[in-house]
């Protein structure tokens, strides 16, 4: 039977006074498979019975009950709480009888005010049941308690004519009654997300809307949409989102008005927009396709209008959102989920196209966009994967390029697995290895030497030069000028903006390029001399990283200088194997004399090789034997440690508050055959809280042990709620075993972690942090032994300091920096970077700023940010007489 089928035999039983028959009905709709929701329908219908006649259904149902089986017992139980004698009812059901359509109206408004504050199960169900009772009175009936609803709506309460436009425009959607009362509670939603919203106004005032040919505005749409895009929608709210075809995109966000616009434009551009709406999959089938490309014969100027609006997708929304319950600062960082559907598809239709010079680019960014996380939800959109999706579509080389430096950018591990999927399909229709498709890859931007290129507008003219890790733009008429010329600018503004983005791209690869060569020591990597020539030392792009570096060429230890490879004592080198250069199993001569080469040359390398900490198997370690204790017991900020993690290749899962196992975080190094673990579990306190995000991640994590296992070995597991550590049945390697190389850069990786994670790193944690608890590792941490890191930073600036200009009021000793100022002297912790005011070991709060000034001299290497907050604080000391920071200045008597 169908469900109208059931409703008709339940009220043919009604009318015919058969509880009996009524009850079979109902056992009936309760057991079918076919609409789990019939049974419910049946039951409002006993809700709304007069007393008497739910006082012989209750004798029906107690009669049949203790026979019956446990499920059947289940819905008779729930049937009869359903005829439970209700006085509310009584009343609405005694109005229905005098036909007051006053006294209906006002009763049916309060059992929906008792079901709006009490939020009981009951007494919506109530509701419903007297509501569905009403609905099916006569027409003449209906429309004259809607009026009834018009005359109570003045002198009601606010809540009380939210029931009554409720009442009113279900009843009656297409009677022109209370429309502008209706509308005008609507438009409330305008600038609301959807989530809370659309619990607090019902859908049923929108619905009548549209009953009576109406349509909604764009702002209230847009609402609707999003609520119907949302995981647990409600129907009705999707009903409403499906009614509201246009327009095409929601409103609210720039690259959606500008579409508008384009929509508005021409009937094609409409439907073409339209069907991108509808890429709500993972990947376009071929009728999708089938039917984009026919659209895309409709329109004009495709790539260069639709790349232009790429470019705006996550810019600041034109209409700032807010949720109606809570506020959320990260609500207006998130995507339109609607339209989000609608950049997906946009971004499929490209792949139909031939790429243009900035599509990969533009791509490439959009997905950088797309992951930058908003705290307590993750990325912005998952939109990034249709962008990585994008570019593994589009031919050229600059999409390889972006594909490969978002290889090495990427941490959110859906996205990057996509990207590593791409790169090895890529790499397998070529013939080629993964490796080899990441250096080929690189683009060189226009640059037309190393790290150096010009470019002429008219009359004036620029030159780009790759400084670090950035690209720097200088201009000439007849001489420098400090800006932009204004004729550029005029006449030659589409070249200069690609410039200026071209520009921006060099920063973000080259950041990506220094972050894969520092992780190619563990790779084994070997290189035939004229491919590394090429890919590496002579790129445009990556020799400007290359040339910074030591390698050895068939064995012989070379840099670059005066244009050629040398060795130390400055004789040209060549051959046919290259290597990269690293410091273990070099004697200290070597080093030295490199670093002293090195500093003779003015390379400044972009990461830690010649000064580079190596981790060797110390005697705890070999009495453990399998594991390392070395950074157990540290107190780390899990979000911050997470980040890091991914950087250095490490796969690691955030820790939730959550009773679930999880693995530790690892490190596979698949040419080694090997794999470490990290131990770390969610920090509670001595009682069992904890502090957790709004999503339940710990704050804060526990360190423990450093393993190594075959990389084929099973994972550990530990549970992610409770105190207990990792269990498996795998059996750790012996330290002993492990590669001296392998435990070196590993233990360097969780040096790292610890260095620069730790809450012993926070000046302003000097208090303890919550309820004091992390006094004694904060202080311990702060100003105690220095690790492997901090040892190699006393050594650069024992050597530094005679070179500055404040040299001769520093000192290096032990743990510590001192620095002799006018008002005191200060000694700077070596490690963590804290304070203390001598004599008498006072605590000095310094927190640095986002940028942190360097010294006028030469450092040998990029990437200690610690190093740099050190110095910033060293020549800031050294003068404190010209502090005016009012919060350092309280702290100087």
């Amino acid at each position: 039977m169908s469900r109208s089928e059931y409703e008709t035999a339940a009220r043919a039983a009604i009318a015919a006074d058969d509880m009996d028959a009524f009850f079979d009905t109902y056992l009936q709709a309760y057991q079918t498979k076919t609409d789990k929701y019939v049974w419910g329908a049946v039951s409002d219908m006993a809700r709304v019975l007069p007393d008497e006649i739910s006082e012989r259904l209750a004798r029906v149902c107690a009669a049949a009950a203790p026979a019956a089986s446990e499920h059947i017992r289940h819905g008779i139980k729930y049937l009869q709480e359903s005829i439970v004698p209700s006085k509310y009812k009584t009343a609405v059901l005694d109005a229905i009888a005098a036909d007051d359509m006053g006294r209906l109206c006002a009763e049916i408004v309060r059992v929906h005010q008792i079901a709006e504050s009490s939020h009981m199960a009951s007494d919506y169900a109530l509701w419903h049941a007297l509501f569905a009772k009403v609905r099916e009175l006569p027409t003449e009936t209906v429309e004259r308690l809607a009026r009834a609803c018009a005359l109570a709506f003045p002198t009601a309460s606010e809540r009380e004519q939210h029931s009554l436009l409720l009442l009113a425009s279900t009843i009656a959607p297409t009677l022109p009654i209370l429309v502008e009362e209706r509308r005008a509670v609507l438009e409330t939603l305008s600038n609301h997300h959807g989530r809370l919203s659309l619990f607090a106004i019902d859908s049923s005032l929108a619905l009548a809307e549209l009953a009576s040919g109406r349509i909604l505005s764009p702002e209230v749409v847009a609402v609707y949409r999003r609520g119907a895009c949302e995981r647990y929608q409600d129907s009705r709210v999707a009903e409403v989102a499906r009614q509201c075809p246009e327009p095409v995109v929601n409103v609210g966000e720039q690259w959606a008005d500008r579409a508008l616009e384009l929509a508005c434009s021409s009937p094609g551009w409409h439907d073409l927009l339209a069907f991108a709406t509808t890429a709500t999959m993972g990947r376009p089938n071929a009728k999708w396709e089938k039917t984009g490309r026919a659209l895309l014969a409709k329109v004009d100027s495709f790539d260069e209008k639709v790349l232009s609006l790429l470019e705006l997708v996550g810019r600041p929304r034109t209409l700032p959102l807010r949720h109606r319950l809570a506020e959320d600062p990260g609500l207006n960082d998130e995507y339109d989920p609607f339209n989000a559907n609608a950049v997906r598809g946009l971004l499929w239709l490209l792949t139909y196209r031939p790429p243009q010079p900035t599509t990969a680019r533009i791509l490439g960014g959009l997905v950088e966009t797309s992951l930058r996380k908003i705290k307590g939800l993750g990325p912005r959109n998952p939109i990034a994967n249709a962008g990585v999706y994008a570019l593994s579509q589009v031919s050229g080389e600059a999409a390889l390029g972006e594909l490969a430096r978002l290889a090495a950018t990427v941490t959110y591990k859906g996205t990057l697995k996509l990207i590593n999927v791409a790169l090895e399909t890529i790499a397998h229709a070529l013939g080629l290895t993964r490796t080899q498709i990441e250096e080929m890859a690189v683009p060189a931007y226009g640059l037309t030497s190393v790290g150096t290129a010009e470019f002429a507008f008219g009359a004036a003219s620029a030159t780009v030069t790759v400084d670090g890790t950035k690209a720097v733009l200088c201009w000439f008429t007849s001489k420098p000028v400090k800006s932009v010329p204004a004729a550029v600018k005029r006449d030659h503004a589409e070249e200069l903006k690609e410039l200026e983005a071209a520009a921006k791209d060099i920063g973000k690869m080259l950041t990506a390029q220094v972050e894969r060569l520092d992780r190619q020591f563990l790779e084994r990597r070997t290189w035939d001399y004229p491919s590394w020539r090429e890919y590496y030392i002579d790129h445009p792009l990556v020799g400007t990283i290359a040339r910074r570096l030591l390698w050895t060429v068939d064995g012989v230890t070379c840099g670059y200088a005066d244009g050629a490879l040398r060795d130390v004592a400055d004789n040209p080198v060549g051959g046919d194997v290259v290597e990269l250069w690293h410091p273990l199993g070099r004697s200290t001569e070597e080093i030295l004399a490199w670093r002293d080469w090195l500093e003779c040359k003015n390379i400044r390398q972009p990461f830690k090789q010649t000064h580079r900490e190596v981790y060797l198997l110390t005697d705890a370690e070999r009495h453990t034997g399998t594991y390392s204790n070395r950074f157990a017991a540290h107190i780390l900020r899990q979000h911050q440690f997470h980040a890091l993690a991914a950087v250095r290749g490490w796969r690691n899962k955030l820790l939730l508050d959550a009773d679930t196992s999880v693995p530790p975080p690892t490190r596979e190094l698949p040419q080694w055959g090997v794999r470490a673990e990290y131990w770390v579990e969610g920090d509670r306190d001595d009682i069992g809280d904890v502090d957790i995000t709004e999503s339940g991640s710990y704050l804060r994590l526990r360190t423990d042990q450093v393993r190594f296992y075959p990389i084929d070995a099973p994972l550990n597991l530990a549970n992610s709620a409770f105190h207990g550590g990792f269990h498996g049945s795998a059996e750790p390697l012996p330290l002993s075993d492990v590669p001296e190389l392998v435990l070196s850069e590993v233990l360097r990786d969780v040096d790292l972690f610890v260095g620069v994670a730790s809450i012993g790193n926070d000046p302003t944690w000097y208090d303890g942090g919550p309820n004091g608890r992390f006094a004694d590792y904060w202080t311990d941490y702060s100003f105690g032994d220095l690790n492997q890191t901090a040892q190699t930073r006393r050594d650069l600036l024992t050597r530094l300091l005679p070179r500055l200009d404040i040299g001769h009021q520093c000192t290096v000793e032990d743990r510590f920096l001192h620095v002799r100022g006018t008002k005191h002297s200060y000694r700077i912790h070596l490690g963590s970077g804290n304070v203390l005011i001598d004599p008498n070991n006072r605590y000095l709060c310094i927190v640095p700023s986002a940028r942190t000034t360097e010294p006028d001299s030469f450092l040998p290497f990029d990437g200690d940010r610690m190093l740099s907050v050190i110095l910033s604080k060293a020549l800031l000391l050294a003068n404190d007489t010209k502090i005016t920071d009012p919060t350092i200045l309280s702290q100087l008597p």
